[in-house]
């Protein structure tokens, strides 16, 4: 069993809220308020699990200056009021800076009994075989 400290568990909250202050604010029609809240919970959260020195490497890498611009720009551009083109550069952020991480989640999923039967289906297998055969730098 892997031991997380206090900060890490402190961290798994504020993420765990963040990506729900996201979710809902989405729902109820991009939510301003919401977004930003989730915006900086998640934000916040991720320091507080892999620590602010991680965080600040693994934003600001050379390769990941692109996805670091989207993501961060979209987190500013709703804070200042334009919630749907905000979110539209996060989601393209984030898939920018977490691509590497894409193939080991789906071989995770894979395993997982029903689910795993599920990413099998004949539509959904070639989308997840393309998903899973990225080979971008982490």
């Amino acid at each position: 069993m892997i031991s997380l400290t206090d900060s890490q568990k402190i961290g798994m909250g504020l993420t765990g809220f963040g990506v729900f202050f996201l979710f809902f604010g989405m729902m109820l029609f991009f939510d301003k308020a919401l977004l930003a809240i989730g915006n900086i919970l998640f934000v916040s959260g991720l320091s507080f699990v892999i620590g602010l020195e991680r965080t600040f490497r693994f934003f600001f890498q050379r390769h990941k200056a692109k996805a670091t611009g989207f993501f961060l720009g979209g987190v500013f551009v709703v804070l200042i009021g334009w919630p749907i083109v905000g979110v539209v550069l996060e989601i393209y952020g984030f898939f920018l800076l977490f691509r590497g991480f894409f193939p080991v989640a789906v071989g995770f999923i894979r395993r997982v009994p029903i689910l795993g039967s599920l990413l099998s289906l004949p539509g959904i297998r070639s989308l997840v075989d393309k998903i899973g055969e990225s080979n971008a730098m982490v």
